[in-house]
């Protein structure tokens, strides 16, 4: 078998079916990603495949950062001012000695998909994808609007802190676009309560919100406003990056106690912090309830670990890793549990980047199924689980504890345009995972029947689950 063929993925007669016949061709719905709407507004061409790959600034793919330091390449030819050429040898470089990498896979698989280009990627072929790539990327063809077109794209949805003014979603609405670029709120600011410009991000959020924010309730009633807005321009989904999580019950005097410490930038006490954090959390399931949005949960993951690097360049730059928080399920136990009872449990993606939680967190979230759809999900294998066995694993285990053809599918969780390959490769394991069922005799061989399965997984069910199209 070539490197990527028509097959690759693919071991069963079955999958290959399912793949071409139900999976390819079938749109692309990208409830979660880091792309910048201002980007897509101004549709400029990038100057040459390294801004559009490695960096451009502090802005790019810091899965591609991180496989470069293991390599050794020095940081100017990441994220520093390097020249781009460079850049772009150093990453073929790179790519040449990352034998069983996903990053392999990925980066070949885009350079056959937007540019045509077939060939390896290594020092030696360098020179001639560079020319070809950049004289390919100065085309129409190659803008952020028509690479996101190209790719089958219907929804793109960003990720957007609640005091924003959602200036270019409303410049994109007028556009008449063949896809949606809808908002997706994200409040890690709101939460970050021991931050010491905590009270100035206040100033900012309530600034937006049109209130002045002095304690937990004015919070709570400015958080309100901004979903309000959120939902006013199309916003569904509201994403939390808890990293950690630990339930604490909080009365709203300690809630108030609590706030003026914060903005005073006192001290808190764990305990003090995590009733906050609980608090803030059953505010957002409160609205998500109320607007039928989506509240998805981004959790155990270890941040921003190498200080001198965020020190020099900030967050989310590469030097994260999986946490360990070993009580996770049990403390989100005691907060789902607390939310169904007071009635606020919202629809729930819940993602966690240690898949030693993933049976805790599947089976639990089974605990709390109501409705006509399936309300609670176990988020896609996220990060480190992007790869073949990750995925794999997760759709195994997602069908072990629940209703596997409801799953919600892929989403790319990217701040890269050329990123959407990788939803054929979600695509590509999830048939594969099938044809094996099919060849073992666990499931029917009955393509109809699997392939309308597999076009729920891969469309379906995140159209009809977000309603992106119900306006």
């Amino acid at each position: 078998m070539t490197l990527l063929n028509d097959d690759f993925l693919l071991t069963t007669g079955t999958a290959k079916k399912l793949f071409h016949e139900y999976a390819q061709n079938e749109p692309i719905i990208d409830y979660h990603c880091h792309l910048e709407p201002k980007e897509i507004y101004e549709n400029k061409n990038y100057a040459n495949i390294s801004q559009i790959w490695i960096n451009e600034g502090l802005y790019g793919d810091h899965y591609k950062w991180r496989l470069e330091r293991d390599h050794g390449v020095p940081e100017e030819l990441i994220t520093g001012d390097g020249d781009d050429y460079d850049k772009f040898v150093a990453w073929a470089q790179t790519i040449n000695d990352s034998l069983g990498s996903p990053l392999y896979e990925w980066t070949h698989l885009e350079l056959r998909r937007f540019f045509g280009i077939n060939k390896r990627l290594d020092p030696s072929t360098a020179k001639e994808i560079w020319d070809e790539a950049n004289r390919q990327l100065a085309t129409p063809s190659f803008t952020p609007r028509a690479l996101i077109a190209r790719s089958n794209v219907q929804v793109v949805v960003t990720t957007d802190a609640p005091e924003s003014d959602l200036k270019y979603h409303e410049l994109l609405a007028k556009e008449h676009l063949a896809f949606k670029v809808l908002p997706g709120m994200r409040p890690d600011d709101a939460f970050n309560i021991t931050a010491d410009a905590y009270a100035d991000y206040l100033k900012r959020l309530g600034s937006a919100a049109g209130l002045t924010i002095n304690s937990f309730k004015s919070l709570a009633d400015a958080m309100a406003q901004r979903v309000q807005f959120f939902s006013d321009h199309g916003g569904k989904i509201a994403d939390l990056g808890l990293n950690s999580y630990y339930y604490a019950d909080a009365s709203a005097d300690e809630l108030d106690a609590i706030f003026a410490k914060g903005i005073a930038n006192e001290a808190l006490s764990a305990d003090e912090l995590n009733k906050f954090t609980t608090a803030l959390v059953e505010t957002m399931m409160k609205l998500a309830q109320e607007h039928d949005w989506v509240l998805q949960y981004h959790v155990n993951v270890a941040r921003s670990q190498n200080k001198p690097m965020f020190d020099k360049i900030g967050a989310n730059t590469g030097f994260d890793s999986v946490g360990t928080q070993a009580d996770l399920t049990e403390q989100v136990r005691r907060l789902f549990y607390d939310a169904q009872t007071k009635g606020i449990l919202p629809k729930t993606i819940f993602y966690s980047l240690n898949p030693n939680d993933w049976m805790a967190i599947a089976t639990l979230l089974g605990n709390f199924q109501e409705g006509p759809v399936q309300k609670m999900h176990l988020g896609a294998g996220w990060w480190y689980n992007d790869t073949r066995d990750g995925m794999e694993d997760q759709m195994k285990l997602y069908a072990n504890t629940g209703m596997f053809p409801n799953f919600l599918g892929m989403l790319t969780d990217s701040r890269s345009f050329l990123s959407y390959p990788r939803h054929e490769y979600f695509r590509r394991v999830m048939c594969d995972v099938i044809g094996q069922w099919v060849a073992r005799g666990q499931a029917p061989d009955d393509l109809e029947y699997l392939g309308k399965i597999v076009k729920r997984i891969s469309y379906e069910n995140a159209r009809d689950y977000f309603g992106f199209f119900n306006d």
